[in-house]
């Protein structure tokens, strides 16, 4: 069977001036269905969207213009596979989700010259285009008979994003990836962009609108506690991954290196909390030096 559903989203950012206004509505409305083949794992979802971005003397992110308004209409597709065992404590099994979301491409048919446009004219916006690819494959292997409570888990992570435009002249500004830190801030406080975390780098210090990026991760992971009242874990955990500005720079073979260890507990009434204290040992931004020692706070899902 399918299942249905819509949802509405209505956020207001204000800077620390009350006259800059950052404002994001939007609505949109899915449906999703099991599928029986290859087998009983698999599921497809489809969702169409709708986003308005409001811009008042905007001035903190690197947006083109600073007022104005645009407007987002997508359509998205997501295949995923999960077979996990326990979203909590994971033992076994994995997660696959590939996802596509695309805007129609107004600029074929609206017959408009956006290559003599300024790159700072809210009217090159008003309508948003792009076409945004997403892949996240994580596994989970147990080192030990799962009949032993205390099973120790090896987890990996393989991530890879795309933003795609259909006009070089009318790429979109929001929908970017910012890279580095703990992947925390969401959507709001990145304010249109999507947060990737790297450990062993400060938020967002990697890059900021990227329109490429790519993630790999290996962790082992170790239970402490495993009651139905709480769960409390160890890992440590090497990382790589990298973001770029264009396409056509994207380099699988050039990332940024971090390792580390931490700690998770759940509690039913709190959720997810964790720490972790990482290594970055590659220089960022032209610096001489690399990333060193950092810690990073856990609240609620990881990224």
């Amino acid at each position: 069977g399918g299942y249905g559903g819509y949802g509405y989203q209505d956020m207001m950012e204000y800077s620390y001036d009350p006259n800059q206004v950052f404002e994001m509505i939007g609505a949109s409305i899915g449906y999703g269905k099991r599928l029986e083949w290859p087998d009983d794992y698999f599921q497809i979802m489809a969702e169409l969207g709708y986003q308005r971005y409001n811009l008042k003397n905007w001035s903190w992110n690197q947006f083109p213009f600073q007022t104005g308004s645009s407007n987002s209409v997508t359509l998205g597709l997501t295949l995923q596979r999960n077979s996990i065992d326990n979203p909590i404590y994971t033992r076994l099994g994995s997660q696959f989700t590939l996802s596509v979301s695309a805007t129609p491409p107004f600029s074929l048919f609206d017959n408009i010259n956006y290559s003599k446009m300024a790159y700072s004219d809210p009217a090159k916006y008003t309508w948003n285009e792009y076409h945004k690819w997403k892949l996240k494959v994580r596994t989970y292997t147990p080192l030990a008979p799962l009949t032993v409570k205390r099973t120790p888990v090896v987890a990996t992570r393989v991530e890879f994003g795309f933003l795609g435009y259909y006009n070089k002249y009318k790429q979109t500004p929001f929908e970017t990836f910012d890279m580095g830190g703990d992947g925390m801030s969401g959507y709001s406080s990145s304010f249109a962009t999507e947060n990737v975390a790297l450990r062993g780098y400060d938020n967002n210090s990697i890059i900021q609108q990227g329109r490429a990026y790519t993630r790999l991760g290996l962790e082992l992971r170790y239970p402490l506690i495993l009651e139905p009242n709480s769960t409390i874990y160890a890992l440590g955990f090497v990382e790589a991954g990298n973001a770029w500005y264009n396409l056509n720079d994207f380099n699988p073979f050039d990332l940024k290196r971090s390792a580390g260890v931490g700690a998770r507990i759940f509690l039913p009434m709190i959720g997810l909390m964790g720490i972790d204290w990482a290594y970055g040992f590659d220089p960022i931004r032209g610096s001489r030096t690399n990333s060193g020692s950092q810690f990073h706070f856990i609240i609620g899902q990881e990224f």
